[in-house]
């Protein structure tokens, strides 16, 4: 595993080759909470984030993405209240769950954070993400935290240091009803 520090300047070219390699799945901190990220588009990474988390695989991964007219490109439906919510909330720690054309839903989040950002910027495709913690325990707070709950080793890490111990998980809300409802209150305090 290669651990940079967030402050070290080849943290994010190596993120982003790292996340070229398939199968790679990577531990970066967020504005929220520490998160696992892998390619959404690889298989194999997202069956290790599974792995890594002994999370159930009924329940699926977000997505991380730059800027979130991007989803319309996935097949994702935004209704009225979700582009509103969208424009209004976005990037930030709010992530929306919406249709997909083509069946099924996603949830996805336009993180705040600039190591993120500017790697979603340099990668140019969706990530997969779930915080970086075993299914069911606690946030991780802090990269050695994270790195000790996980059930195997990560590719690369990104150490931001301790967490503000008021960061907040994402508020996660669902657009795929006619009413939108929110599934956790986390960090942004919506107004349904």
């Amino acid at each position: 595993m290669k651990l940079y520090s967030a402050a070290d300047p080849a943290a994010l070219p190596a993120a982003a080759a790292a996340l070229r390699t398939p199968g790679a799945v990577l531990l970066l901190p967020t504005e929220t909470v520490y998160g696992l990220v892998c390619r959404a588009a690889d298989d194999t990474a997202r069956r290790r984030i599974f792995e890594l988390k002994a999370r159930p695989d009924v329940k699926p991964l977000g997505w991380f993405v730059a800027d979130w007219r991007a989803m319309e490109r996935y097949g994702a439906v935004f209704s009225a209240a979700a582009r509103v919510a969208a424009r209004a909330y976005t990037p930030g720690a709010l992530t929306m769950i919406v249709p997909l054309q083509q069946g099924g839903t996603v949830g996805f989040r336009v993180p705040d954070h600039p190591l993120l950002a500017a790697l979603l910027r340099e990668v140019g495709e969706p990530l997969a993400q779930t915080s970086a913690n075993r299914s069911g325990a606690p946030d991780a707070r802090s990269c050695r935290e994270a790195l000790a709950g996980l059930a195997g080793e990560v590719d690369l890490a990104v150490d931001a240091g301790e967490l503000p111990p008021d960061a907040r998980a994402s508020t996660v809300a669902d657009f795929t009803g006619a009413t939108p409802r929110i599934l956790r209150q986390g960090a942004v305090k919506l107004d349904l």
